[in-house]
């Protein structure tokens, strides 16, 4: 172990070095981790299970802002949105926290001829997860010169389709080890309770989920997925998501986006496309998980002062928009919001809206119950930031692969890569699953109070649990069967799909950012709402090398600009706005 733990120590001073707070750890993270001389298997899976989540959470500002899932409010132009420095943690949390792990758990168990088929096989599913999120986020990235100390202190990168097929070889051997020896009654599994038939099946998942975003550079793509769906790869498949609790400190267990918004701080700016998406967009019928996704703090903003706008054509939402300021956005959609979702209080900002923060905390929307752990969107109109006592307080989940989102996947394998399914079935079911799966979810962590608020008293007292989910039944038929029309109807269905598929993995930024720029769908994703910046700003197609990687590493070069594809990315210049 000795040898491991220099591999470690060197790694991390030669990769990751020269930031001060490089190992000041977040709020969750785990105060009792250990050194390699001394962790045995389990205390390395813990870690790096733990790890993962704040991976996987480490990935959602940048990337959900390019999904529109989150309102882009970084800069105005894409080129000054994001800066090497922003991408230094998730880097440090990959390469000098889960992949070493993962390499001395593997070896440990090994050399010591160990029976612990979860914790190898889990561990290995993680960092195959781990790579090919980091080929989508940057493109080549090292993989085959890492964790060799002094041997190789200066990593190359690997081209991503080299990372990707080890990320694919990594699942294979995971279903493997966990398909061999007895496992340990004693492993502490926080995503699947140590059912390792849930394990076998995610790895599989996330094989597919590896076809469809090769699909376009691999012709083979849709007979893999019908392979693995023909050989019921995915039987025992569940969703595959990070449960947070409700303790505020020491340490901190609740869901990070609640902190965001329900402490002191003013929160995020939520995307006016994105809940205009849900409220109007399928002719005004208003989307079942609306009031799940998001909390409103005012329901009408008519009558606000104006100094709380930062609108970017007008001085107030409600003034006309200069002549021919507006057309880039009408010509993707007429239909598109302006500065505000909606003058009933779902209030966010619009996409390049990066103009400077107006008092307006107390009127944003604010993130909902799901995925969050926050509040419930029943009229009630409550400030929320009150110090961590408002709303389901923080009890959320981080969704990583969820049973919706592979029949989406597997929707558009379908209809785009000839694997043989019902396209128009898993559209649905994977509908279905969302909403259930939404709801279920949040009634069991509301506080029951929220439902008995009282929406209206005349002419007879109507709680919240009567108007807004007594019927939610019949809203998910309502919604369901204009998804079907809508289907039905379309001459583009992969955006029918994509469109449901986006709505679907909010709270996941890297499943949006892949799937627009994997199809170029939604149709009508808005651009950078300032007109002239919309002209000449090119959409990133990946991002640029963290700093602690180009500034440490002698064999590692910066990428001329965001515009660079990833190696699966192969549409036309143009495609995504």
């Amino acid at each position: 172990m000795k040898h491991i733990k220099l591999i470690l120590v060197i790694f991390a001073l030669l990769s990751f070095a020269g930031c001060k707070d490089t190992f000041n750890l977040d709020i969750n993270d785990n105060p009792n981790a250990v050194s390699p001389e001394q962790a045995d298997v389990n205390f390395l899976f813990n870690s790096i299970q733990l790890d993962f989540e704040l991976f996987v959470y480490q990935t959602w500002f940048t990337t959900s802002q390019m999904s529109r899932e989150l309102a882009f409010t970084s800069s105005r132009t894409y080129e000054d949105a994001f800066q090497p420095t922003t991408f230094d943690a998730l880097w440090r949390r990959a390469y000098a926290h889960i992949l070493p792990d993962v390499k001395a758990l593997v070896e440990k168990a090994a050399k010591d001829n160990l029976s612990v088929p979860l914790q190898v096989g889990a561990s290995k599913i993680i960092e195959s997860y781990v790579l090919t999120t980091l080929v989508d986020m940057f493109g080549d990235v090292p993989f085959s010169e890492i964790g060799q100390g002094t041997k190789v202190i200066a990593p190359k990168a690997d081209d991503g389709k080299s990372v990707y097929a080890a990320a694919e070889k990594l699942l294979d051997e995971a279903i493997k080890d966990l398909t061999t020896g007895t496992p340990d009654p004693n492993v502490q599994d926080l995503y699947y309770g140590g059912d390792i038939g849930k394990w076998v099946a995610l790895a599989n998942a996330l094989k597919i989920r590896i076809y469809n975003n090769t699909r376009l550079v691999d012709s083979d793509a849709g007979a893999k997925i019908k392979a693995i769906v023909d050989n019921g790869g995915l039987e025992n498949f569940d969703d595959f998501a990070f449960k947070y609790g409700v303790n505020r400190t020491a340490p901190d267990a609740r869901h990070r986006l609640y902190a965001n918004s329900y402490e002191s701080s003013d929160g995020d700016y939520q995307s006016n496309y994105f809940m205009w998406l849900m409220l109007y967009e399928k002719d005004s019928i208003e989307d079942p998980r609306l009031r799940f996704y998001f909390y409103r703090q005012d329901r009408d903003l008519t009558d606000e002062d104006p100094t709380i706008w930062e609108c970017v054509l007008t001085e107030t939402p409600f003034d006309p928009i200069p002549v021919g300021q507006f057309d880039h956005y009408l010509a993707v959609d007429p239909r598109l919001p302006f500065c505000i979702a909606s003058k009933d209080g779902w209030f966010g900002r619009d996409h390049g809206n990066g103009e400077g923060i107006p008092p307006d905390g107390p009127i944003r929307t604010v993130y909902g119950v799901y995925p969050a752990g926050g509040a419930f969107d029943n009229n009630s109109a409550e400030e929320t930031q009150q110090e961590g006592k408002f709303g389901a307080k923080g009890e959320g989940i981080e969704p990583i692969l969820m049973a919706s989102w592979l029949d989406f996947m597997r929707a558009e394998a379908a209809l785009m890569a000839g694997s043989g399914e019902d396209a128009k079935a898993l559209l649905m079911s994977g509908v279905s699953k969302s909403l259930k799966k939404v709801q279920d979810f949040s009634l069991g962590i509301m506080p029951q109070s929220e439902l008995d608020y009282v929406v209206a008293s005349k002419p007879k007292v109507v709680t919240a649990k009567e108007a807004f989910i007594d019927n939610l039944d019949v809203k998910d038929s309502i919604y369901m069967a204009k998804v079907s029309e809508l289907y039905d109807n379309s001459s583009d269905k992969l955006d029918v799909i994509m469109k449901e598929y986006l709505i679907a993995v909010f709270g996941n930024g890297v499943e949006g950012y892949n799937l627009y720029r994997r199809t170029g769908k939604p149709n009508n994703m808005p651009p950078v709402i300032d007109p002239g910046i919309a002209k000449t700003t090119k959409f990133p197609r990946s991002f640029l090398y963290p700093s602690v990687y180009v500034n440490l590493n002698q064999n590692a070069t910066q990428k001329a600009d965001q515009s660079v594809p990833v190696f699966w990315d192969n549409n036309p210049d143009g495609l995504l706005r």
